[in-house]
Formats: structure tokens, sequence, C-alpha cells
């Protein structure tokens, strides 16, 4: 992160009862399963990237570059980085679906209980492995750890435990403007409208401003991948939304400029890899439109049960794999004498099955009775004392 949110990443909620104009597939109170799949997909994208796209601490890792290693993969890897866009436009369509009819607290709570919980165990077992003296990577100071547990690690300036939470600091401020301006005084498709138009504006003029804090609060950079996200879910609501597939088709081309912009360079001899605009507008093109498939209920038919496990794996899988994948990396590939297509595959296994002891011990236990706790009004605590 997804630095390359992504999303940082949240749940895929039921879907609202059938309005006017809706799609016709979509079922009431029916998941939408497919978008399970389309999150975990993402993942996977940023862990082949983190694991052999790119160089850094991971040459620590193989023991050499991953250019060494996978040397007619490397190249394809380093466009994983590109799952956080699309991780960005599943949040906009999800955030807007779980806001919609949702009071503030409630938004608060679901948003607080599905992001933490994992998150502080992800920031524990990380600070405890980087510690420990067989592991080559520098441990981060006791308060450093401690600052982390709160989230805003990178804008308070302190040493960041996890590599991708770069990304969720990204998604909590898109939290953060939503509640604000569309789930406080009610969420209406006029509403809506008006948040995607207006952020759209301001992000634009905050990168034209070049003023620091309008763009670390209107985000221009990632805005057009949530505000498209968003706008697909108009689109899921009614199709026929002319304004719903304009802020799309804006938020389209505006987000592949700035991916683009980010991630392409000329060839250069000394460079990892060579990424094509060409191929970056294509898998930047395929987030939107995958969305937009489930939008319009294409991708109804994959409606099997084991993609409501693969999207439950993703947040925690997303937490640990950059990090702890590395020491996996290195005990396998380095000590143990693993080839590296057989350690890159079982270093990806294995922090997937340690996604789904986090999701089994900490995230079924844990989200339910934070959102319950945090749901409570203060008068409802005040007559339990």
């Amino acid at each position: 992160m997804t630095s390359t949110t992504v999303k940082p990443l949240p749940e895929t909620p039921r879907q609202p009862r059938r309005q006017d104009g809706a799609s016709p597939s979509a079922a009431p109170h029916s998941r939408l399963r497919a978008l399970d799949g389309l999150r975990l997909v993402a993942a996977l994208m940023v862990a082949a990237y983190h694991y052999g796209g790119r160089g850094g601490d991971v040459t620590r890792a193989w023991g050499s570059s991953p250019a060494t290693q996978f040397p007619s993969l490397h190249s394809a890897f380093a466009y994983g980085c590109l799952g956080v866009q699309i991780f960005f436009v599943i949040s906009g369509f999800v955030i807007c679906m779980s806001g919609w009819g949702r009071p503030l607290r409630a938004f608060f709570a679901s948003r607080v209980a599905r992001l933490m919980p994992a998150y502080w165990v992800a920031v524990v077992l990380v600070t405890a492995v980087f510690a420990l003296p067989m592991v080559a990577y520098k441990a981060g100071t006791p308060s450093d750890a401690l600052t982390n547990l709160t989230l805003l690690q990178q804008p308070v300036g302190a040493h960041r435990v996890l590599g991708v939470d770069w990304t969720l600091w990204a998604e909590i401020r898109f939290y953060a403007l939503f509640a604000l301006c569309v789930v406080m005084p009610g969420a209406s498709r006029h509403r809506v409208v008006m948040f995607c138009v207006l952020w759209t504006m301001g992000a634009a003029i905050a990168q034209a401003s070049g003023e620091p804090l309008l763009d670390l609060v209107l985000m221009p950079r990632y805005a057009p991948f949530f505000i498209g996200g968003i706008g697909l879910y108009l689109v899921h609501r009614d199709r026929r939304d002319t304004t719903a597939w304009g802020i799309v088709a804006v938020s389209w081309l505006v987000g592949q400029h700035y991916a683009v912009a980010d991630l392409w360079h000329r060839p250069a001899p000394d460079a990892f890899s060579y990424r094509s605009a060409f191929w970056i507008i294509a898998i930047v093109t395929f987030g939107f439109a995958a969305v937009a498939a489930v939008a319009l209920g294409w991708a109804r038919r994959a409606n099997w049960r084991w993609l409501t496990v693969a999207g439950a794996l993703t947040y925690p899988f997303y937490l640990v794999h950059e990090h702890l994948g590395w020491v996996v990396i290195a005990a396998l590939h380095r000590h143990a004498g693993l080839p590296s297509w057989a350690t890159f595959l079982a270093t990806a296994a294995a922090m997937l099955f340690l996604a789904w002891l986090l999701n089994r011990y900490v995230e079924r236990w844990a989200t339910p009775r934070l959102r319950g706790a945090l749901n409570r009004a203060p008068e409802a605590l005040r007559a339990g004392q």
C-alpha cells in the first residue's frame, strides 16, 4: 500500500434494498462476493510487488536483487503496486455503500472496529519479530511502536512499523471527509454527487496551488480513485444515472494521469525495471472496469462462498505480508536453500495462513465487541454504572 489503503481496506458490506432504477440483478441484502475476490487480487498484486517487483530492503531478504531472482518476471511484478489504486476504487464503493443511511456514530464504530484490532496485532507482531537478534532488519524504538498504535505515525513523524500503513493514512482521511460531508448530514444522491464534484475540483486546485495543507486534506493523487468508487456505487444504485457515469469517467481520466505521472519513467539502465505507460493505464482501467462489472451486476455469478473467506483474509494479509514476508523469504531461500519461485509461493501461502489466524482469533472476536462498545450511547453507559 495498498503504499501501495490499499483498504486500507474495509469489509464488503451487504448491499441496500432495491430502489427505483437500481440494477435488476441486485438482489436485496445479497453480498457482493466478487468484490471480495477483487480485493484479494489487489492484495496479491501488492505482495508480488513487495517480494519481486522492487529493490531496497527485500534485496537483503533474497540475498540479491529480485531482478536476479526473477529475471523474466520482475518487470511484471513491478506493476503490482497499482493494486493500491484498485483498493482505493473498491474503498470508495464500499464506504459509500456502508455509510448510506447509517448514523455518524455507527459509521465511526464500523470503521474503527474494522481497521484497528488486526492492525494493533500486526504492529506488535512486526515490532517483536524485528527485535529478534537473528532478524536483519532494524526494529523501531518503543516510542515509535507505541505511536504506531494510534495510526497517526505518519503525520506526527514517527517511524512506521508497517510499510503499507501509508495507505491506511490515506483511507482514514477519506473516511473523515466522507463522514463530515455525507454521513453526518445524511447521505442522499444529491449530497454524494456534490461531494464528488467539489472534491474533484478541490483536489485539482490543491494540485495546482502546491499548498501543503490542501494537498494533505484533499489528496489529489488518490482522490480520483476514491471518487471513482463512489461514482460506481451510484451506478450500482441506478445504472441509468448519467451524472454518476460522468463522475466515474472524469475520475478514471484524472486517475490514470496521476498513476502514469507517479510510476512511469524513461528507460534507464540503472532502474530496477521499466513500467510502460500503456500497461499502467491498462491496469488502472482494469480496476475501474472490474468494480463497474460488480456495480452493474455482471459478476453476480461469481457468488462462491469461498470469496467471502478471501475477502476476510485480505486486510490482515495486507498488513503482515511485507515485513514478515521478508523474514520468511530469508529463512526459506537464503538459509533453507529453497528455489526462488518456491520461496515466493511458500511465503505468500504462509502470510495467507497468518492472515487466517488473525481473522479467526483476533478479528472475529474483537471486531464485534469493539463495534458494540463504540456504538453504545453515553446514556446507556451511564445507566450501566
